[in-house]
């Protein structure tokens, strides 16, 4: 929740707000209070997109041949006659050498190009106070103008691939190979006397299937992404004043102590930060914090610029693990411009004196 914030510390009488506009109704003298505009609420849900549709993968596995011996009649008995034998003639005798069998071949499946679009953060609005500038009173309050601000919805566009053809099977048939073999016959018996002529046999050798063509089938999954976006949960708008300790809106220290370099939280700064900070925003969930994290000037000034903002962003990041929105949270990083003592570049100092400076501030603050 990101929260609009006008701090006002009471220092006068109740009777001088009953006079103005817009403020605390009942005040209290030495008090403080925030004025609070609050923003849109969202939570985060997981869609899951269908990237890529599950397919089939199909593989052929040829047919197996063996070769067979075959026991055939190449002569055939007959009867011999003393002085007139029998006479042949040769033909062709046709077999098959090889028989029919089936060729499977595969056509792998086939894809589309899609994409899928997901709206990841929904169309939001906000109030924001601007100044008129053409105002002609002297008294600021009287030039706000508070205005209701838009932002467009966000969009993520997913690539997926839809299945057009799933793999097929394209089956043809080799016909059978057929031979011959020579056979002799009688062409004219024997007469005269008779002689039985016994029967002639051999082998041949045949190539037979033994092992028909198959199809092995595998399924490839369908694929999915899952992706984040931003549901709107609660509508902002404007509040109430609520009181708070004036001292929350000048700058704390929190002890939190870094490693040299470094802007990687300790286990003890964890705790710190469990013990002060969300406490109070759990607590006043209405108000906005800033993180200012500072360095002492030994080093570069870009140097120790970035460093104390990374530390600031380390603390923010925990906080947001820990379910505080975001929007609640300034992070900060002031390097080596606003040291507490005289330490500056070439000015020698002590170890203590340069640990005064280093340190991170927490305060609450207006927009």
């Amino acid at each position: 929740m990101k929260i609009r914030l006008t701090l006002l510390t009471l220092i006068l009488g109740a009777t001088v707000f009953a006079q103005t506009d817009n403020l605390p109704a009942n005040p209290e003298p030495g008090k403080c209070y925030v004025k609070c505009v609050t923003h849109d609420e969202f939570k985060t849900e997981k869609v899951t997109v269908k990237t890529q549709d599950a397919y089939k993968v199909l593989t052929v596995v040829p047919a197996t041949f063996k070769t067979v011996t075959e026991k055939v009649l190449i002569k055939e008995g007959s009867k011999k006659f003393i002085y007139h034998p029998a006479t042949y003639k040769t033909v062709e005798v046709p077999y098959t050498y090889r028989e029919e069998y089936k060729v499977l071949t595969v056509k792998p499946a086939q894809f589309g190009q899609s994409s899928e679009t997901v709206e990841v953060f929904p169309e939001t609005g906000e109030w924001k106070y601007t100044l008129y500038k053409d105002c002609k009173s002297s008294d600021p309050n009287d030039c706000r103008v508070l205005c209701y601000v838009t932002k467009d919805a966000q969009y993520v566009t997913i690539p997926t691939k839809p299945l057009k053809q799933d793999a097929q099977v394209v089956e043809t048939t080799k016909p059978a190979v057929q031979k011959t073999y020579k056979k002799q016959v009688i062409d004219k018996p024997a007469w005269v006397e008779e002689v039985a002529i016994p029967p002639v046999y051999g082998t041949i050798k045949k190539i037979v299937v033994d092992q028909p063509a198959h199809v092995k089938e595998k399924t490839v999954p369908a694929k999915f992404k899952e992706v984040s976006k931003q549901v709107l949960v609660k509508k902002g708008g404007l509040t109430t004043w609520e009181e708070i300790d004036c001292g929350l809106v000048k700058p704390n220290k929190l002890n939190i102590l870094w490693d040299t370099n470094s802007a990687r939280l300790r286990p003890d700064a964890k705790r710190e930060i469990d013990r002060v900070l969300i406490p109070l925003l759990k607590k006043n969930p209405n108000i906005r914090i800033e993180l200012a994290s500072h360095t002492d000037s030994r080093g570069s000034a870009q140097y120790n610029l970035k460093l104390s903002q990374r530390r600031a962003d380390a603390i923010k990041n925990y906080l947001v693990s820990k379910g505080i929105n975001p929007n609640r949270i300034v992070s900060k990083g002031y390097g080596e411009s606003r040291l507490l003592n005289n330490c500056s570049d070439g000015v020698p100092c002590t170890p203590a004196q340069h640990q005064v400076n280093r340190r991170t501030e927490y305060r609450v603050i207006s927009e």
